[in-house]
């Protein structure tokens, strides 16, 4: 998790930034990338978050991954390569990450309510 976080910051800072004016087909939309990322930031944080030792949350994470692609009806190759295309395109994975933050933030603050 610690080396995808740094991956995703250096991607961000030295990346280049080819925009396009259209997503390529395959590739997930910005909306949908926020969408799945949440929920993939919420299952990690589930995950390290449980009362077991952290060998069994590293083999928990990958079964509640699935279950999130199950239900965004994507693969993890679908995901993977929209992933791979964002970081290419930094600008746009700055902004899906600053959308990402958001969202977690606001569930976050709905949730202390």
């Amino acid at each position: 998790m610690v080396k995808k976080i740094i991956y995703i910051i250096m991607a961000i800072f030295f990346g280049n930034s080819c925009s396009t004016a259209s997503t390529p087909e395959g590739i997930l939309s910005e909306d949908k990338m926020v969408e799945v990322l949440v929920d993939i930031h919420m299952a990690e944080g589930m995950a390290s978050s449980l009362p077991i030792p952290f060998d069994s949350s590293k083999r928990i994470y990958p079964l509640l991954e699935k279950e999130i692609f199950l239900k965004h009806q994507i693969t993890d190759s679908v995901f993977m390569e929209s992933f791979q295309y964002y970081l290419r395109n930094s600008k746009k994975m700055e902004t899906i990450y600053a959308r990402t933050i958001d969202s977690l933030a606001l569930k976050e603050k709905i949730g202390d309510q």
